[in-house]
């Protein structure tokens, strides 16, 4: 069954902006370059940007069943930060592969966690079962609302930015796609700033790009990435797929290496923790040398990634560069 998701409208995301205003503080812009700048979504309460959608979502709905998500982690971090804000209860799908720092959060966080499936897609086939009669099954993606409370990244980067002017190019981790849809249609909205967007797939994972090439979403076979939170196929039908197309967005993919050199140059350039997923906009941005006089900003948007990956990551680079 391909569920029936609506575009988000000015509306939506009008409420989303005061909603993410009454809840969480403004992430830090730093520098990275001359022109060059990071959005630091790691400093969310979860350690990833996905509280956003999370909290306009789950302060709007009208459900006489129960609230059920699937997710890689990070989406279920947030609905369960959201939900225990609002006092709102809601049911977490994880699949059974999902990285083990991140299911342990949610069960320090005190979750209503399943585990269920070997891959994110039957997870989700199972979250969307559960909500089936009378729920509300919230997508980390595919859901209106959610794409409204992601989209709020977009007016603090315009907000933290120096007032010259200058055009704007934002290069954002794409998955399912709801962060850069929901970037895409609030800058569609803003006349008063060029605005260019990259979204960044990791090469093994590049659904959401096969699907506007076909014209609709596809299943294509997901590799092993270390962007966990990027990985999978799209919901059938994902209105993301629907607005990027429209919205004419450029995607880009970056290869495992690119990704593991990202993480490492975070750390060590900027001390800064990050996951893969978070890292595909370092690798992105490296690949390409800013735009002319504007601005570039990288989008990391989650630290959730365990400590022996990273220090695996790190040794293994101390390694290769003895002689």
């Amino acid at each position: 069954m391909i569920r029936t998701v609506p575009i988000p409208i000015s509306s939506d995301l009008a409420a989303a902006r005061e909603t993410i205003s009454r809840h969480l503080q403004p992430t830090p812009l730093v520098h990275s370059g001359e022109q060059a700048w990071l959005k630091l979504e790691t400093l969310q309460p979860t350690g990833s940007f996905k509280v956003r959608g999370a909290l306009a979502a789950i302060s709007a709905i009208n459900a006489t069943g129960p609230i059920v998500t699937a997710s890689a982690g990070n989406h279920a971090l947030g609905v369960t930060w959201a939900s225990q804000q609002l006092g709102i209860p809601a049911t977490i799908v994880v699949a059974e592969t999902a990285a083990p720092v991140k299911v342990a959060k949610l069960r320090a966080m005190g979750a209503d966690l399943i585990l269920h499936g070997t891959s994110y897609d039957e997870a989700e086939a199972y979250g969307v079962g559960l909500a089936a009669h009378g729920g509300h099954f919230l997508s980390p993606y595919n859901d209106t609302l959610v794409i409204a409370g992601q989209a709020t990244i977009l007016d603090e980067v315009l907000l933290q930015l120096p007032e010259d002017g200058r055009p704007l190019t934002l290069i954002v981790p794409v998955g399912g796609g709801g962060l850069l849809a929901g970037i895409a249609l609030r800058a569609a909205e803003i006349t008063n700033r060029e605005i260019h967007l990259i979204g960044v797939e990791a090469e093994e994972s590049r659904a959401v790009s096969a699907g506007i090439t076909a014209g609709r979403t596809i299943e294509i076979p997901i590799g092993e990435t270390l962007a966990d939170g990027l990985a999978g196929n799209v919901e059938p039908g994902s209105v993301t797929v629907d607005i990027l197309r429209d919205q004419g967005v450029e995607i880009v993919g970056v290869r495992e290496e690119e990704i593991r050199d990202g993480i490492r140059e975070l750390f060590r350039e900027q001390g800064l923790i990050a996951e893969g997923s978070a890292a595909t906009s370092i690798a992105a941005l490296r690949q390409r040398a800013p735009r002319g006089e504007g601005h570039t900003v990288a989008l990391i948007t989650g630290r959730n990634i365990s400590w022996p990956v990273l220090r695996d990551l790190l040794d293994t680079s101390d390694t290769a560069a003895k002689p």
